[in-house]
């Protein structure tokens, strides 16, 4: 109650006094702080950049490091090739001394090597005289090589002459023995057989005249081949041929197939009759080989037909 009347009354105020020392207390706070602040500002960028030059001292050193284990693997090398090269240097000196030794060594082949040169000289000199020699005798031989030749083509030719008059007397006494008939003639070197002769039309069969004709032939051709000598290699060849009319038959599919049907038993026949098979051969032709290119009856007649051939193999 005494304090109130004493604020009320105008006596002694402490108060603003008071409030000035609190606010300069603050501001000198504050400027403790903002000094302090300032401070560990500082502070802090002092240590960036001492933290930034000790990572850049840390990066040499560790640059150095890197460098310094170089050089160390360089050094380690370096004596290592030296070792190397002193290994060298004493291998290259023990082989000095070998080769001074092989050199003595070759210094005695060399003149082995040219004595053996020189005896091989004089060898292939007598080679040479010899293969003169040969070579005489090979020319010796050739020359009657080409004799021997000229002698065979002369035999041969002999030979070839001596089956065309076997043949001239085969197709003279066949000629003599079948008479002059129209469908049985000489054309060159064949026989020629029109096929009425010894088939029915359209068939392989032979008929018994047929049969007769071919028997009469084999007789005749074994008397021939009897008289013939073993080095004629001779052969009777039956050829068939047909006609260009389409084949009506079903045993027969193409003429090429009649026309050898009728050469087989041609060929048949004749080595019942006792031709030797090695002897005779049959050969097919249909309607490819014709005589004569007209399309008549009488020209499709003459294309029908059995040929016989006494040639050589």
């Amino acid at each position: 109650m005494a304090r109130r009347a004493r604020r009320g009354g105008g006596g002694f105020d402490a108060w603003p006094g008071y409030v000035d020392a609190l606010s300069t207390l603050l501001m000198v706070i504050i400027f403790a702080l903002l000094v302090f602040a300032l401070g560990q500002g500082f502070l802090s960028a002092a240590l960036s950049s001492r933290d930034r030059a000790l990572d850049a001292l840390n990066r040499q050193v560790a640059e150095l490091a890197e460098m310094l284990a170089l050089e160390e693997g360089r050094a380690r090398a370096l004596r290592g090739e030296l070792s190397a090269a002193t290994a060298r240097a004493a291998t290259a000196e023990e082989r000095a001394r070998d080769e001074e030794a092989v050199a003595a060594a070759s210094r005695e082949e060399v003149g082995l090597l040219v004595r053996q040169i020189t005896d091989l000289r004089a060898q292939l000199s007598r080679l040479a005289a010899a293969l003169d020699v040969a070579d005489t005798r090979e020319a010796e031989t050739m020359t009657r090589v080409e004799n021997l030749q000229a002698r065979l083509d002369a035999a041969l030719l002999a030979r070839v002459e001596d089956l065309q008059g076997y043949r001239s007397e085969f197709f003279g006494r066949l000629s003599a023995l079948l008479g002059e008939r129209p469908e049985i003639r000489v054309v060159g070197d064949r026989f020629v057989f029109q096929s009425e002769v010894l088939f029915p039309t359209g068939s392989a069969d032979l008929t018994p005249a047929g049969q007769a004709q071919l028997r009469t032939l084999s007789r005749l051709l074994n008397e021939i081949a009897a008289s013939i000598p073993p080095g004629v290699n001779w052969l009777l060849r039956v050829d068939g041929h047909a006609d260009r009319n389409p084949i009506r038959s079903t045993r027969f599919a193409t003429n090429w197939e009649l026309s050898a049907a009728r050469a087989i038993a041609v060929v048949n026949l004749l080595i019942e009759a006792g031709l030797p098979p090695s002897r005779v051969a049959a050969a097919a032709f249909g309607e490819h080989q014709p005589l004569d290119e007209g399309t008549t009856p009488e020209a499709f007649a003459r294309n029908r037909r059995i040929e016989l051939r006494l040639t050589d193999r």
